[in-house]
């Protein structure tokens, strides 16, 4: 073989090996990544036959390494993106990440609302549990979108910024009916406002009732996330408690029976 086939047919098996990283994916468990972005919340989702989701970007272009690090070579789709709120340190990387990536659906506050449900096709859905009316003029972190994922018994519960008001009125909606406070018992709360005391009431983490509870925040940050209020909460329920700051990008991995931390 002289050199110039044997350059081309490199390059056919790379390409060959490329696409078949991208296209080639067979069905595997259900991912989902809080990154670490530093002061802020961004989380991604990996469903079993790779549709994959991105709620919030953090503060700055951060995100688009994270990404890198979890997405097939090459591949710059997006499914969905979510937009719990404008605050920049959920928002504005989600500029970046729409300068290098396609998407599909794109949900805010002003346009997701309770009930809406975004199923997958392979066991995994996303139900947007609030907000559930005109949240315009509120303030921001109150109107935080607040999504909950399922694949078969494992369950996420996705807060955003959502304040202690945001709890009360979830608590309260659907709850003469049967299954209505369960929709918010989760294995795994990303819990409110960086840990903040102005979420995460005793109550609701008593009806979340999780098995881990997350921490998105940034080390050293100027407003003393998490709050210790918090973390005695949090532990008060059982919970185990990750976060950013201590373990960096934190990844769960599920088959929908056995719920692993890696």
């Amino acid at each position: 073989m002289d050199w110039k086939k044997y350059v081309l047919a490199t390059l056919v098996l790379a390409n060959i090996l490329v696409w078949t990283s991208v296209y080639g994916q067979g069905p595997g468990n259900l991912k989902v990544y809080f990154f670490d972005v530093g002061q802020g919340d961004a989380i991604f989702i990996d469903t079993p036959t790779h549709k994959q989701v991105l709620i919030d970007g953090g503060r700055n272009r951060k995100v688009l390494s994270e990404l890198g690090k979890v997405m097939a070579f090459g591949d710059r789709y997006i499914d969905v993106v979510i937009e719990t709120h404008p605050d920049a340190d959920h928002s504005a990387g989600l500029v970046a990440v729409a300068e290098r990536y396609r998407t599909g659906i794109n949900l805010d506050q002003n346009s997701a609302r309770r009930g809406q449900t975004i199923d997958f096709g392979d066991g995994a859905k996303l139900t947007i549990l609030f907000p559930d009316r005109d949240i315009s003029g509120w303030d921001t972190n109150d109107g935080s979108v607040v999504a909950r994922l399922d694949y078969g018994e494992a369950s996420f519960l996705f807060t955003g910024d959502a304040t202690i008001k945001t709890e009360n009125i979830l608590l309260h909606l659907d709850k003469d009916l049967p299954a209505g406070r369960q929709v918010l018992d989760v294995d795994v709360l990303k819990a409110g406002h960086h840990g903040s005391r102005t979420s995460t009431s005793l109550t609701f983490a008593e009806v979340v009732s999780p098995e881990y509870a997350v921490i998105s925040a940034g080390k050293d940050n100027t407003y003393g996330h998490p709050h210790k209020e918090v973390l005695k909460i949090l532990e008060r329920v059982g919970a185990k408690i990750i976060s950013t700051i201590d373990s960096g990008t934190i990844e769960f991995d599920t088959d929908g029976t056995i719920l692993r931390l890696k």
